[in-house]
């Protein structure tokens, strides 16, 4: 059966796209099928994957208009190795087009519906807001990971996060749970990083995932090439822990 991840936080700069295109690389890697799909209008997993987001003809946003089938806007990543639904500036336009659509918080779950067969992993990178794109997919997803940094305001926003996978559960979608949230760019020798671990982990119990993705010069470096770290520097301490955490998704 096909797992369908939304990668969300609202708060922006905590390695969503970061983790979202290294994830897809490491799960395709231990040969899983993979599908990202981008729905941030910076289109940073995009650029991330090897694709020239201004080069595109069809990106997520029509698909979500209708103006496209998800397979016609469907293109591979040459670095990745995983499948991928482009986006660029132009979804920043598509909420205020969505709004008189009918089921506008279902049109990627209808969109995916045509080859969500074909994979055993979708991974929706969500823009750093509550809005309608993230919406749709918390309403296609089945679980959401959380990336976050270890500092004291991602506590705060941590909860508004919750509370909108509540609503979203009772309201559209029943089957919406939190599959885990991950502590990225951590460094051990900042002890407010590990006072806000410790209180995850109380708070949070098994749903903090064991993997800990450091803060690591290669990880960062590796967008630039347009390439996941994994075939940027596949030793590097970066693209170990996101290998790490393919392992850790797999065995659950």
């Amino acid at each position: 059966m096909t797992k369908i991840l939304a990668i969300t936080n609202q708060k922006g700069g905590v390695g969503k796209t970061t983790t979202t295109v290294n994830l897809a690389a490491s799960l395709a890697s231990s040969g899983q099928r993979v599908l990202l799909i981008d729905l941030d209008p910076q289109g940073n997993a995009t650029m991330g994957s090897g694709i020239n987001k201004q080069g595109i003809e069809l990106t997520v946003y029509h698909v979500l208009l209708g103006e496209a089938s998800i397979l016609q806007a469907r293109v591979t990543s040459p670095q990745g190795k995983y499948d991928l639904i482009p986006a660029n500036r132009d979804l920043a336009g598509a909420e205020i087009e969505m709004v008189d659509l009918p089921h506008r918080e279902m049109r990627l779950k209808s969109a995916l519906e045509q080859i969500e067969a074909e994979y055993d992993y979708i991974l929706i990178d969500c823009p750093p807001a509550l809005n309608m794109l993230t919406l749709n997919a918390l309403c296609t997803a089945q679980a959401v990971m959380i990336p976050m940094q270890c500092e004291y305001y991602a506590l705060e926003g941590l909860s508004d996060l919750v509370n909108t996978i509540k609503r979203v559960r009772s309201n559209f979608n029943s089957a919406l749970r939190i599959e885990g949230l991950l502590r990225t760019m951590f460094d051990p020798r900042n002890i407010l990083a590990q006072q806000v671990s410790e209180q995850l982990q109380k708070h949070f119990g098994n749903k903090v995932y064991r993997t800990v993705i450091p803060r690591n010069v290669r990880l960062a470096e590796a967008p630039g090439f347009g390439t996941p770290v994994l075939y940027h520097d596949g030793q590097s301490k970066g693209a170990q822990a996101y290998l790490d955490l393919a392992k850790e998704i797999l065995s659950n």
